[in-house]
């Protein structure tokens, strides 16, 4: 069996492998792409001072051909037709020669061309001195559709300006090839390093980080040892006061040494014994203190004003009270909380939790045997419980009345003001959309003035039943006042906001409300829409809608319009 402190080395040292091993891989792939990087940046500025050095030769060969062609004895020689002449000056420019090439020149003589001079500069001979800017061990040739054609003999196939790796004679190389020089036409110049130079660097580079990694792991397994050796004489101490305690020698305590976590866990510790100590002490009186907090706790009960939470407290507190096996908490429609094994033990007391003409259900608890002072506190329990179940019956009926419409049943203001600043909170927070849209009846004050407001009553009712069935289950529908109401849409814009009021004008628009005299009345409404963040104040949005809401009015009525941004603040 693994001891605690090799297992927490064990553990130790695989954790940290799997970093050491990452960090190993990819300081490797840095040490390659490094080099390699390195090696490309050196061949790069090689070939340009290759090139360079090219072009200078070949401007110095122009040059040359120009100051021949102005050679006042090459220009006689020339008109007299004396070749051993021209011959003789030629041969003192290298590569000077009779006839047309890169750098070629016209002699002109008295506006008569008498001939060509060209002065050459073949690659191969020159690619030696043009090596020089190149890394030592590394080599220039040139080549021509991928042949060589100075420097060395095979092909190469390289994309230009793109570095690779290449293979020549049976070495490999890391070459990189310039673009097609201009003069002459189709030759490129191509660099050549010796690949094994670069994975030779790579390879000390590889040994480096190795031995790191070695003496890393070395180092976790040593400090890990050691922690886990002072760990394990700590929780042995440990171990030993608490076999101390268990066998009931509760005098006993840990030796605390130091200040840190281990020692506060070692005062803890004492302190826990000490407390058991004091707790063996109380345990006679622990009835009375049940009992009493109970009553206490029964007393909070009033307070609450979930019924549900109330009825689960109640069977949950008067079976841990009592002791019983199981309790249940049976409403007119069955059961409606439960605590334990309700059918546990012989005897059972039920307490009818009813208080006017609310009946509430009942209480009952199951257990063997119940004693006298038992069921007093069952009974104490289920009269309080009875009081705050009526009090959050009525705490229930006023919220209602403060939050709904009772014509309608909708929202009222102040509920849907509070669910606006609610939701434009959120809007914000999480940069949603939110969309407010005012609705008003048009014409009706003519459906009162004709029918009466009993009838116009139900007119109002009609509309809130199309905007109940038009809207979403997240959205709020709510009357804003006589014949005006709201809908709170969250996560719409104003589009989608318009899109639903147009659904409840066009419901609204086909119902019909039968008056008391047996006519059948249709109305119409008119719909203004706004949203956040368009309008990003409570005040600015209403305002927005409602100023819609007129220009619906204002353009015939019976419609929905939108906003317009320019009246935001």
């Amino acid at each position: 069996m693994w001891s605690f402190k090799l297992k927490l080395v064990l553990w130790f040292a695989l954790l940290a492998l799997l970093p050491l091993g990452v960090a190993f891989y990819g300081y490797d792939t840095l040490a390659k792409r490094s080099e390699t990087r390195r090696v490309d940046a050196g061949l790069e500025a090689g070939l340009r001072g290759a090139v360079a050095a090219y072009a200078a030769r070949l401007d110095a060969a122009g040059s040359a051909a120009q100051q021949l062609a102005r050679d006042p004895a090459l220009q006689r020689a020339l008109r007299g037709g004396d070749r051993r002449t021209v011959g003789r000056i030629l041969a003192g420019v290298a590569g000077a020669r009779l006839g047309d090439g890169p750098s070629s020149v016209s002699v002109v003589d008295r506006g008569r061309v008498l001939g060509r001079i060209a002065v050459d500069v073949p690659v191969p001979t020159v690619l030696p001195s043009l090596e020089r800017g190149l890394a030592d061990g590394d080599r220039l040739v040139a080549v021509r559709n991928g042949r060589i054609v100075g420097g060395g003999s095979g092909r190469l196939a390289l994309a230009a300006e793109q570095p690779g790796r290449v293979r020549l004679h049976g070495i490999a190389y890391r070459a990189l090839q310039t673009r097609p020089l201009h003069q002459p036409p189709g030759l490129a110049l191509v660099a050549l390093a010796p690949q094994d130079r670069i994975d030779s660097a790579v390879r000390t580079s590889e040994s480096r980080i190795l031995l790191a990694l070695v003496l890393s792991l070395v180092l976790i397994a040593a400090v890990t040892y050691l922690l886990g050796r002072s760990i394990v004489l700590t929780l042995r101490r440990f171990a030993d006061a608490a076999n101390a305690i268990a066998s009931g020698r509760l005098g006993e305590r840990v030796e605390v040494r130091g200040h840190d976590e281990f020692a506060e866990v070692g005062r803890a510790f004492n302190r826990m014994a000490a407390q058991l100590e004091l707790r063996l002490a109380e345990l006679e009186t622990e009835r009375s203190r049940v009992r009493e907090a109970t009553a206490r706790f029964g007393e909070a009960l009033v307070a609450t004003h979930d019924p549900v939470q109330l009825m689960r407290v109640a069977v949950e507190s008067a079976v841990e009270a009592t002791g019983a096996g199981g309790g249940v908490v049976i409403g007119p429609g069955g059961e409606l909380a439960r605590a334990g094994d309700p059918n546990a033990g012989s005897e059972r007391l039920a307490f009818p939790l009813r208080v006017g003409t609310s009946d509430f259900g009942s209480l009952v608890i199951a257990s063997d045997n119940f004693e006298a002072d038992q069921v007093e506190t069952a009974a104490s329990l289920a009269a309080q419980v009875v009081v705050a179940l009526d009090n959050a019956r009525l705490h229930h009926m006023v919220e209602r009345q403060a939050m709904v419409d009772s014509l309608t049943g909708l929202a009222n203001r102040r509920s849907l003001e509070n669910t606006l600043r609610s939701e434009l909170a959120r809007a914000a927070r999480f940069a949603d959309t939110v969309s407010v849209v005012l609705a008003d009846l048009d014409d009706f004050k003519q459906v009162n003035d004709r029918y009466g407001h009993a009838a116009g009553d139900d007119v109002l009712t009609a509309f809130a039943d199309a905007l109940r069935l038009t809207v979403r289950e997240s959205d709020v529908a709510g009357r804003w006042g006589g014949e005006e109401f709201a809908l709170v849409l969250p996560g719409t814009d104003a589009a989608g906001g318009a899109r639903l009021a147009d659904r409840a004008r066009a419901a609204i628009e086909a119902r019909q409300v039968e008056m008391p005299n047996g006519d059948l009345c249709s109305v119409t409404a008119s719909f203004g829409v706004a949203a956040f963040p368009e309008y990003r104040e409570l005040d600015d949005l209403l305002a927005a809608a409602d100023t819609a809401l007129y220009e619906a009015k204002d353009a015939g009525k019976n419609r929905v319009v939108i906003a317009r941004e320019s009246i935001a603040t």
